[in-house]
């Protein structure tokens, strides 16, 4: 007997378009997200809803790792905060961005008034990670990724399991490409830096 294993395949966001129609404020899309709170929701530049099915329990887990691991450099760094996939930010941009992991400067992330941190952010992270599920598009990220970089962003990686690779963006330099190695439970990237 044969069994058939379910095909993964990419699925792509689904891109509201809102403008000319309705132009919501920072303000409004924050609301927005809180009344969806079920739903992960960006918003691009263009002023589009880019609504993103939740991710799988496995990949979950594996930002989780990612989470914990940024967490524990922060805390014994001192310099920087640091945040999970769940808070956005708004770019310079107009985009609002929620990475799978994001670390700030805490003289950056201090001299925003404290009514501005309840909500999204007006800020670009120096630091973000993207964790490729195995049902996400590989250029939809990539392009992200570009984004963080054009708006601030010093360093990004983009984790991608699935083709064993990390993608490492710096501003002004060619996205840098290495294998991803994966041993018993734990990631290793080949990286110095």
């Amino acid at each position: 007997m044969t069994t058939n294993l379910p095909v993964v395949t990419e699925i792509v966001p689904m891109v509201l378009q809102l403008q000319p129609a309705i132009a919501m404020t920072d303000d409004q899309f924050y609301e927005f997200c809180q009344l969806n709170r079920d739903f992960r929701i960006e918003r691009n530049a263009a002023g589009e809803l880019v609504i993103m099915p939740p991710t799988g329990s496995e990949t979950d887990q594996r930002n989780f790792d990612v989470i914990v691991q940024l967490g524990i450099w922060t805390k014994q760094d001192g310099t920087g905060v640091g945040f999970g996939s769940s808070g956005g930010f708004n770019l310079p941009n107009s985009a609002v961005r929620s990475p799978d992991a994001a670390w700030i400067k805490r003289t950056r992330w201090e001299a925003i008034p404290s009514e501005l941190r309840k909500k999204f952010a007006p800020i670009c992270p120096e630091f973000v990670i993207e964790l490729r599920s195995e049902s996400d598009n590989l250029r939809i990220l990539q392009d992200k990724m570009q984004e963080y970089i054009d708006n601030g962003t010093q360093l990004g990686w983009l984790i991608d399991r699935k083709q064993r690779q990390v993608f490492i963006y710096r501003p002004n330099t060619a996205v840098e490409v290495l294998a991803l190695f994966c041993h018993s439970r734990k990631t290793i990237i080949e990286a110095r830096f």
